[in-house]
């Protein structure tokens, strides 16, 4: 079977469910012609107390937002859920205690993504919470546990943003202040080195880290990704751009070049 690429999309406002731009068109144009066997999807909205992953047969689509079109509050992604998926996580992770959740679903960060990339919503799709008493690097080695999901026929697929400051926001804004720039440039160097290690260290890197990460939600997923890296893996960047001055896209493909 081949290895399935791991992807960190930058996923931005909930709106992109409902647009044709650039930056959707480019989430298409990674999945155009695949089929994995099942989505592990890590989004920065589902942040908990513990590690849950959801083990439901037929996980809901949660609209956890407010003050957006009720045409957005209508969207559904029917995709499946896969148990044994779930219960294949839940083993992969130990001795890390993982709950089997039926009761969550898959929330705006995952399917506002998916419904894209995947828009016939046929393939299993298991969401995996972010447990907010880990420390950044903790969640990159449990990452790493993950890793052989990708050989199996398992997509992995982060969902939050590099940069993602809701306060700073500025709508009319032409150019990112330095800040947002700087983090997202420095994120962009180590990226390109394969230097995990220090981005897993993001929260000590100065003013700038704390003003593009406020909270670690949105940040946490890109480290699912990296942890997931193999052996024969190329690393590249798109979709990079910072909107409204606090919000970067940013995005991260894996995809592994090893000969079959």
């Amino acid at each position: 079977m081949l290895i399935e690429p791991a992807f960190f999309i930058g996923h931005g406002s909930p709106m992109n469910a409902l647009e044709h731009n650039a930056l959707v068109q480019q989430w298409q144009s990674l999945t155009q012609g695949r089929k994995p066997k099942a989505i592990l999807m890590i989004s920065a909205h589902w942040y908990t107390k513990g590690t849950a992953v959801t083990a439901m047969p037929a996980p809901r689509t949660i609209h956890d937002f407010y003050g957006f079109p009720e045409e957005l509050h209508q969207v559904q992604y029917p995709a499946p859920g896969s148990p044994e998926l779930a219960a294949e996580i839940k083993s992969l992770l130990a001795p890390h205690q993982v709950v089997l959740d039926l009761s969550w679903g898959l929330d705006h960060g995952a399917w506002s993504v998916l419904m894209h990339m995947f828009p016939d919503a046929n393939i299993p799709v298991v969401q995996l919470s972010l447990d907010q008493h880990l420390a950044p690097a903790e969640h990159l080695q449990l990452a790493k546990k993950l890793a052989p999901l990708r050989q199996q026929g398992v997509m992995i697929v982060g969902s939050g943003n590099v940069v993602h400051n809701l306060r700073m926001l500025d709508w009319q804004s032409t150019r990112p202040p330095l800040w947002a720039e700087q983090f997202n440039q420095q994120i962009k160097e180590f990226l390109l080195t394969k230097n995990f290690d220090a981005i897993a260290q993001y929260q000590y890197s100065g003013e700038a880290a704390r003003l593009a990460v406020p909270h670690p939600d949105h940040f946490l997923p890109l480290l699912y990704v990296l942890g997931s890296m193999l052996e024969g893996d190329e690393i590249s960047l798109f979709n990079d751009e910072i909107l409204y001055g606090a919000l970067a896209m940013l995005s991260v493909q894996l995809r592994n070049k090893t000969p079959d």
